[in-house]
């Protein structure tokens, strides 16, 4: 296992496909599984012999630490970083340098604060330190092998492993392997991306690196992998966790298929299944269904009303008899009784 590896995890952005569930809260806090998005990051890098993280925030950067603390819960130290204003993304890995070790030839991992990932991290940071070619790598890239291409931008690599350039989206892409959002960087490196600007690891330093001619490299695996930036995909990764279809360290699968706080109040008559979540302080009535579901931290769910595929926000009300399918309900809304709701978004603090 790896030792004395630091890491960071970019976690400013404003999650904007998230709406309106990241209208109050960052996207990277939310309830994914039973605990907030971020644990399962921590421990993973845990896991992984990291011993040092610098969170890089940008929007409600006020509310991390509060619930993440120093690290000491994984063993390792957590440090906390604040972009003035958006940096992009490897403006935000840039703006963090001087809370990393001064060690010009150390690891850092580097995390998007969204990505939920079973890949080997550990022969990751092995591989990134196989020298090649008689030198160092500079940086290494967890590639990701999809079915379909064509919605993301590609990586291709060279039977060396080495990667040789950065293809846009395209209908006729020429691998089916893309960016799965955890780097590997010599730390020397980072203090080679501009200062005080905005850059873009994916548009900038990566393919700036690739047409220098310094070493490249990518980790290709097709473990679980999954982006979890809109509603439907945080549904269906908490949904995995519970059932134990995704990987994590920070929490175990749920042998009844479903995971209940012990601070939730759920009717004996309701049924929660299917990989359902109800967070601390919810409440589920009489002969409700919650299938599938996420209902957040004090969110109420009255008698007969029948959830599937869809995120109720925190202190959310779901009205008598309402039926939910796929959608997303924001903090402190309101659904009448008997309202039927498909593929919709309903903003915090609405009554309909």
């Amino acid at each position: 296992m790896a030792q004395d590896v630091e890491a960071i995890i970019v976690a400013g952005g404003f999650g904007t496909r998230l709406l309106p569930l990241t209208a109050r809260h960052p996207k990277h806090l939310l309830d994914v599984g039973g605990v907030p998005f971020l644990e399962h990051q921590l421990a993973r890098l845990s896991r992984a012999g990291v011993d040092h993280v610098v969170l890089a925030t940008s929007y409600r950067a006020d509310r991390f630490e509060p619930v993440l603390g120093d690290g000491s819960r994984w063993d390792l130290r957590l440090d906390y970083v604040q972009e003035g204003e958006p940096l992009g993304t490897a403006g935000a890995i840039r703006n963090v340098a001087t809370a990393l070790r001064d060690d010009p030839d150390g690891a850092v991992v580097i995390l998007n604060g969204d990505i939920l990932s079973g890949h080997d991290l550990s022969a990751q940071l092995a591989d990134f330190r196989r020298p090649r070619e008689g030198r160092q790598v500079d940086v290494s890239l967890h590639l990701v092998e999809v079915a379909d291409a064509r919605a993301f931008g590609c990586v291709p690599t060279d039977a060396a492993g080495r990667v040789t350039g950065f293809i846009e989206k395209s209908e006729h892409p020429v691998t089916n392997q893309v960016n799965a959002g955890c780097y590997v960087f010599r730390r020397s490196v980072i203090d080679e991306i501009p200062p005080g600007r905005v850059v873009s690891v994916e548009r900038e330093t990566f393919p700036g690196l690739v047409e220098a001619g310094r070493l490249v490299v990518g980790f290709v695996d097709t473990a679980y992998w999954r982006d979890v930036g809109t509603p439907s995909a945080l549904v269906a990764a908490s949904k995995e966790l519970v059932l134990g279809l995704a990987p994590s360290a920070a929490v175990d699968a749920e042998p009844s298929g479903a995971r209940i706080s012990a601070d939730a109040d759920v009717a004996s008559t309701a049924t929660v299944n299917a990989g359902s979540l109800v967070a601390a302080g919810a409440r589920v009535g009489d002969d409700a269904v919650v299938s599938g579901s996420v209902v957040m931290a004090g969110a109420v769910v009255h008698a007969g009303a029948e959830l599937v595929d869809s995120v109720v926000g925190p202190g959310a009300t779901i009205g008598k008899g309402v039926r939910l399918e796929g959608a997303t309900i924001g903090d402190d809304a309101r659904i009448g009784a008997g309202t039927v709701l498909r593929d919709a978004k309903v903003d915090c603090a609405v009554e309909i």
